[in-house]
C-alpha cells in the first residue's frame, strides 16, 4: 500500500526513524543497515514494507529496493517473522545476506542472533533458487572478492556515482583482475568513470 516515505527526517534512532510528511509523522522501524545509510541532512526517502497485524500497522523503512526485496523474501520463508528478518539485515549486509544464501553458507547465517541450525538451513532451502533467479549469482563467486567489490561501489556511492555505472566498471576490472583490493578497484573505477 505504501511503497515509499519521502520527508523531513524528525528522529533518527538506530532500529527507527520518524519523517514528518506534510505536518504527518509516519515512525518507520529500519535495520542498522539502513541507519547507517542514512545521510545527515533533514531531507529523506525510504522506501517501506507495511505489516498489517490483528492488533498493529508496522511501517519498516529501507534505505534501498534491494535490502525491502530481502527483507520480503526472508518474510516468505516459514518461522521468519518481521523482528528475526530485520535483525538479520542488521547483523548483515542485505548484499551478505544474499550471498550466504546463494552459496549456501549455513554458518554465516546461523552466526546471527536469534537464527538456529535448522532456521539457517530452511532459509538457505527456501530461498537459494529463488535468490539465484532473481539476482542472476555465479553460486561459484567468491566472496572475497565480492566484499571487495562492495566496499568499493558503496565507496563510490558516497563520492556521488551512480550504482549501475560504478557496478558496470568494477565488473569489467574485477573480470580481469578478481583478487584485486578494495583501494585498487577504486582507483581503477575512478579513472574509468
Amino acid at each position: 500500500m505504501i511503497t515509499h516515505i519521502q520527508g523531513r527526517l524528525v528522529e533518527k534512532r538506530p532500529t527507527d526513524v520518524v519523517i514528518d510528511c506534510n505536518g504527518v509523522g509516519y515512525h518507520l522501524n529500519i535495520s542498522l543497515h539502513t541507519f547507517s545509510q542514512i545521510p545527515e541532512g533533514e531531507n529523506l526517502k525510504l522506501y517501506t514494507h507495511l505489516q498489517v497485524k490483528e492488533d498493529s500497522h508496522t511501517l519498516f523503512g529501507f534505505s534501498s529496493l534491494a535490502e525491502r526485496e530481502i527483507f520480503r523474501m526472508l518474510l516468505s520463508v516459514s518461522g521468519i517473522g518481521a523482528s528475526t528478518a530485520r535483525t538479520m539485515l542488521s547483523s548483515l549486509t542485505p548484499v551478505q545476506v544474499r550471498e550466504g544464501i546463494a552459496v549456501g553458507d549455513v554458518a554465516l547465517i546461523q552466526s546471527i542472533k536469534g537464527i538456529g541450525a535448522k532456521t539457517a538451513q530452511r532459509v538457505i532451502l527456501d530461498l537459494k533458487d529463488k535468490i539465484l533467479k532473481v539476482y542472476d549469482i555465479d553460486e561459484n563467486s567468491t566472496a572475497q572478492s565480492n566484499t571487495n567489490k562492495d566496499e568499493a561501489l558503496s565507496a563510490l556511492e558516497v563520492l556521488g556515482f551512480t550504482k549501475k555505472q560504478s557496478e558496470r566498471v568494477i565488473d569489467k576490472f574485477l573480470s580481469q583482475e578478481p583478487q584485486a583490493n578494495v583501494e585498487t578497484i577504486i582507483k581503477q573505477a575512478l579513472k574509468n568513470l
